[in-house]
Parts: C-alpha cells; structure tokens; sequence
C-alpha cells in the first residue's frame, strides 16, 4: 500500500527516506490523499473555512471535498486541518467520495452504533475488504488513524479502479 501510493503521488512520505507507518495523519492529509487518488480535480467553490488558508499544501483539497460532499468540517467555521483524523472519519471521507453507496446490513463491529454518523460507511468499508477492524469485534472508531492505515485503505479501494 506504501508503495503504491508513493508510485501513485498519493504521498512521498515524511522524509526522502521514511513514510512514518504509525504517526497519526491529519485531517488535511486524509483530505489531501483522497484529492490525489481522484486526481486533483479543481473546486469551484469559495473557501468556507476560517483555519483554511488560500496557501495551504491542502487548501484545493479541502475546498474540492467540501464540494463533493465529503466533509463539511467540524462546525465554528473550522475544518481543523491539523486535528487527527480518526478510523471513523477516515472510513466515512473514502465512503462519501466513493458517492456514499447503499449498504445493506450493519457492520460486524461490537463498538459501532447503529445510529451512529460513521455506521454504514464502516459497514461498507468492511464489506469492500477495505477494513477488518482492529480485532477481537472492534473497528476502533474513536482511534487515532494511522498514516499505514489510511494508505492501506485507499490501495484496498483504489487499485482495482
């Protein structure tokens, strides 16, 4: 999964020489890897966000998944680009980009609520074998998602295409 989204342009790493498999990423970063998988596609929208500025490495992602309906930030204003993307907001950006589609069933998951926000995007997530959860029933919603796992996300769900 590295591998392929370095050959890709999804990532070049941390440095010339690490990728950083288990730093957290950032919100900016998810959003940002999502923009390049689609290929940088141009948003016509204006910046709705005060914490988004016009020369930031992921201003024409966040404004182009706003448009697609991937995120609409995280209320005040504020998309909180530095704030750690978590497994549950990881899923269910990949799930929204993917034109959030029908999901029959819930996920097998001990620790996500039916009624919650992220539910059929984690039960879409593990029935396209993008994810198998963190083990012993559990997704880990709340978790700290890991550069390794996002990556590894967006290969199970991008290479085939």
């Amino acid at each position: 999964a590295v591998l392929w989204a370095v050959e890709e342009g999804i990532t070049s790493g941390t440095s010339d020489t690490t990728f950083s498999p288990n730093v957290s990423c950032t919100r900016a970063q998810m959003v940002t890897f999502l923009w390049r998988v689609s290929g940088f596609p141009k948003a016509s929208i204006t910046n709705p966000f005060t914490d988004v500025s016009a020369d930031a490495y992921y201003y024409d992602a966040v404004l182009w998944a706003v448009e697609q309906g991937i995120t609409g930030g995280t209320g005040d204003g504020k998309f909180s680009p530095d704030a750690t993307c978590t497994r549950a907001q990881s899923v269910t950006f990949l799930y929204r980009a993917a034109g959030s589609p029908k999901v029959s069933g819930s996920a097998e998951f001990g620790d996500v609520p039916t009624n919650a926000y992220y539910a059929d995007a984690v039960a879409w997530a593990a029935k396209n074998g993008i994810t198998g959860g963190i083990g012993g029933g559990l997704f880990g919603s709340g978790n700290d998602c890991t550069r390794a796992q996002i990556v590894t996300f967006l290969y199970r769900n991008y290479q085939s295409k």
